[in-house]
């Protein structure tokens, strides 16, 4: 290289090669997504998951001679935070972290560009020196700060000439006497709510109006997380209801009863479908949006949480010319994506596929799919029979909730049909008792049950922050020593110790825990009026079945769940002894 050549700027990615932790074949393929789609180096690393957002971050302040701060190990005060004005704060996604002398210490998401440094000295007129800092810290330090939706508030601030909002706003979609900059500032705040929930990987928001404030709140990986929002919020309510309305095609002037609707919504490249629930309440219509991603369509086996052998017997499943196959599981449990996992498995074109549910939560190309109308009378037993007149190969039935839908469905899986179905039971093995309670002869369940599956979805450890458990309890040790075939010493378990990536939670996604029952001619046998689930768990224990509890200690000794996500699914309730 010649010494006039300039120097290239070096960048997070080199650093991280450097120590070891990215191989020159990873530093390869992020140069290649960095060119393709435009990005900077460290947000490409982070995408492709080959390094923890904090670590990236780390070499990104090394490599540009900044130093690296976490805001979130601070506990900075409200009175350093206002040292900026909040708008700033917001345009500029950084953070006053402290004071030396007369200079303010600055936390950027990104690093600054010059032109941005410039205006900043402008605009405040004071000496600052800049960091660096995570952009999930940044941000979750400004939501627990300042509240989700602050910035729409300053905007309204900003546009009423900074006073407070204390008249409620009303969304006018007819365009009579409406403010279009607050309409905007509205369906801005819409924006940022669904934005927050895709970044958190959310599957439900509840939005909840009260007397004189609103609640949001969060589903993550299966737990209600609030989420603060500015006291001012509870003003913009009925607007936000409105805009989300409009949204979903719904009437806007009907507030006495509970509306339903969806809306189609992309982020990227990726596409999700929003249920819309909306019910009135003393305080005002409250909302609950279901989030349905698309790509989750596209999930393989190997996506499922399935060991080895329950993905191999689960692949046959969905390749059999008849049978009847059942999920059980509580709600929430991930039995519609099992279910549609099965379908993408069993969709070819040589076989006909009809669904009939309620609702329809995906949309599937290749698959006939029916919505139950039981108002109009299509219930799932009658919608069942039709669907049979139309020579389908493969009927999946949304849920088997009474006598006559179980019927149909057994009498169909023995007349050459492959119907999969759920079923409310707590184990896999509950399912046949509860098919006898619906009134089902024992010999029709024998003859057409070839398996059922209960799941659960239990919280990831993770995997940025996972440490070895070095208090596991005496009865808990034996008992995994005992199912795992194993002596005490050789038990492990782990947990999350809290990091940036995972919210200091310890667990980040979920991992499903499943339970096979398969049927055999021994077991069949057993299908009496006079069955008891234990001689069916004895006889199933024979031929490998594994009770999920049993399931869920492997997950823990490998690593992925921690001992109170298993407790908190399979723990055995024992009665307390009174005196």
């Amino acid at each position: 290289m010649s010494p006039d050549a300039p120097t290239q700027e070096r960048e997070a990615g080199d650093l991280l090669a450097e120590q070891g932790r990215m191989t020159q074949s990873q530093l390869e393929q992020v140069r290649r997504r960095q060119k393709r789609l435009n990005l900077p180096q460290h947000k490409a690393i982070v995408d492709l998951n080959f390094a923890s957002e904090e670590e990236t971050w780390k070499a990104l302040a090394a490599a540009r001679n900044l130093e690296f701060v976490d805001p979130m190990a601070l506990e900075l005060k409200r009175e350093t935070l206002d040292l900026i004005p909040i708008r700033f704060i917001f345009h500029y996604r950084m953070l006053p972290v402290g004071i030396e002398g007369d200079c303010i210490v600055l936390a950027f998401s990104e690093p600054p560009r010059q032109m941005d440094l410039g205006n900043l000295r402008l605009l405040l007129n004071k000496r600052f020196r800049e960091v660096l800092s995570t952009p999930s810290s940044i941000h979750a330090v400004i939501k627990k700060n300042f509240g989700l939706g602050a910035e729409t508030i300053e905007r309204l601030r900003e546009e009423r000439g900074g006073t407070e909002i204390s008249q409620e706003i009303v969304f006018d979609v007819q365009g009579k006497e409406t403010d279009s900059m607050v309409e905007a500032t509205v369906g801005a705040f819409v924006d940022q709510i669904l934005q927050e929930a895709l970044r958190l990987r959310a599957t439900d928001v509840h939005l909840e109006p009260y007397a004189n404030s609103i609640r949001l709140r969060y589903r993550v990986d299966g737990i209600l997380e609030t989420v603060p929002v500015p006291p001012d919020m509870r003003h913009l309510h009925n607007a936000v209801v409105s805009r989300l309305k409009i949204m979903a095609g719904l009437n806007i002037a009907e507030k006495r009863l509970p509306h339903d609707g969806r809306i189609a919504m992309k982020t990227g490249e990726e596409e999700y479908d929003l249920r819309v629930s909306i019910v009135p309440t003393r305080h005002g219509e409250g909302i609950c949006l279901r989030i349905l991603g698309r790509q989750s369509l596209f999930l393989d086996l190997g996506q499922l949480g399935m060991d080895p052998n329950q993905e191999a017997v689960f692949a046959q499943l969905t390749q059999l010319p008849q049978g009847l196959v059942l999920l059980t599981g509580p709600t929430g449990s991930g039995k519609t994506t099992t279910l549609y996992t099965a379908l993408a498995q069993a969709n070819d074109e040589g076989r006909k596929i009809i669904t009939f549910e309620d609702p329809i939560e995906y949309q599937l190309d290749g698959v006939v799919q029916i919505q139950v109308r039981e108002q109009i009378g299509l219930t799932f037993a009658a919608g069942l029979r039709s669907v049979l007149r139309h020579d389908p190969d493969v009927v999946l039935v949304g849920e088997i909730r009474d006598f006559e839908t179980a019927e149909i469905a057994v009498r169909a899986a023995q007349t050459g049909h492959l119907v999969l179905s759920t079923l409310h039971t707590n184990d896999s093995v509950s399912a046949i008792t509860r098919l006898m309670e619906m009134r089902i002869e024992p010999y029709l369940i024998a003859s057409s049950l070839v398996c059922s599956i209960s799941q659960r979805l239990a919280r990831r450890i993770c995997r940025h922050c996972v440490t070895p458990d070095t208090e596991i309890p005496d009865g808990i040790r034996n008992e995994m020593a005992a199912s795992l075939h194993v002596a005490p010493s050789e038990v492990r378990a782990y947990r999350g110790a809290g990091c940036v990536e995972c919210g200091q939670k310890g667990q980040r996604g979920r991992v499903a825990l499943y339970e096979f029952f398969l049927l055999n001619q021994d077991i069949a046998d057993l299908i009496q009026p006079s069955l008891r689930t234990g001689d069916l768990r004895n006889a199933a224990r024979k031929v490998g079945w594994r009770s999920l509890r049993e399931v869920g200690w492997s997950k823990v000794q490998e690593g992925l769940i921690p001992i109170q996500e298993q407790e908190r699914w399979t723990r055995i309730i024992t009665p307390v002894a009174t005196s």
